[in-house]
């Protein structure tokens, strides 16, 4: 149960720094997406680590910032595989090739509880991977338009977008699948070099559902985003709405030795 706590820390923090979002602007709402970003790895990171230990941790973070940060250096010089765009000079901190660091990390904070909610709701690898991808997808839907809202990155492409948030291609949906679909074959390798979970997986499975629910709220009513609110809510439901029928049911229970824990 310590542990547990120990875990659930930076993730009420990361919940109220989020919260603060909507108030602020300019270089304060800079900082706060800093924050929000290294809070969100370091919730993904604490857990991972007071549940499967610190070398399986230091594997995520080096398996999926790795791969993330790989994807979006090639993608910013070439336009593979996500399009043609450009992140905002100076407003993330220090950048590597033209990429802040904290992208990288924002990869590993939110992979990380749609990893794990992919694996309560699919036993198999396959299935785990493509549910992981879908997830990613789902949550780009909200990041995407909120952070070309804010004016964080601004897109190149000629492609169209989905109806009502033209401005993002659909290239970076299938990008977003695909690298994720390669994060998380990886982690599925990896995974194996670790003994099972034997902590409660709620930490994890509250900021997914918060992701979910808090964004979809934001985006409609705090940022006047409604579009990408439907589009969020939609896509992150794809492992939402199964998650939450599974809890309400008990086919999924997330005590230490219930069906479902990793």
């Amino acid at each position: 149960m310590t542990r547990t706590w120990i875990a659930a820390v930076p993730a009420v923090l990361l919940i109220a720094v989020q919260i603060t979002y909507p108030l602020t602007h300019g270089v304060m709402r800079d900082r706060v997406t800093v924050a929000v970003v290294l809070l969100s790895a370091g919730t993904a990171l604490v857990h991972a680590a007071v549940t499967r230990g610190a070398r399986w941790a230091a594997g995520f973070l080096v398996i999926v910032s790795g791969i993330g940060l790989a994807a979006e250096v090639i993608g910013t010089r070439t336009g593979v595989p996500f399009g043609s765009y450009d992140y905002a000079v100076g407003r993330l901190g220090a950048e590597i090739s033209g990429v802040p660091v904290v992208v990288p990390l924002a990869w590993t904070g939110g992979l990380y509880p749609v990893w794990i909610v992919a694996g309560l709701l699919s036993s198999g690898v396959g299935g785990r991977v493509l549910l992981t991808a879908a997830g990613a997808v789902g949550w780009d839907l909200f990041l995407d338009s909120q952070m070309v809202a804010d004016g964080q990155w601004t897109w190149r492409s000629g492609i169209a977008g989905l109806p009502g948030i033209s401005e993002i291609p659909v290239t970076n949906y299938v990008g977003w699948f695909g690298v994720s679909a390669v994060m998380a074959g990886a982690l599925a390798v990896w995974d194996r070099t670790a003994p099972d979970n034997r902590e409660a997986l709620v930490v994890p499975v509250a900021v997914f559902l918060w992701t979910w629910l808090g964004s979809a709220l934001a985006h409609a009513v705090f940022l006047g985003l409604p579009v990408s609110a439907g589009y969020g809510f939609a896509g992150l439901g794809v492992l939402g709405i199964p998650l939450v029928l599974g809890l309400r049911a008990r086919r999924i229970t997330l005590r230490p030795g219930g069906h479902g824990n990793m």
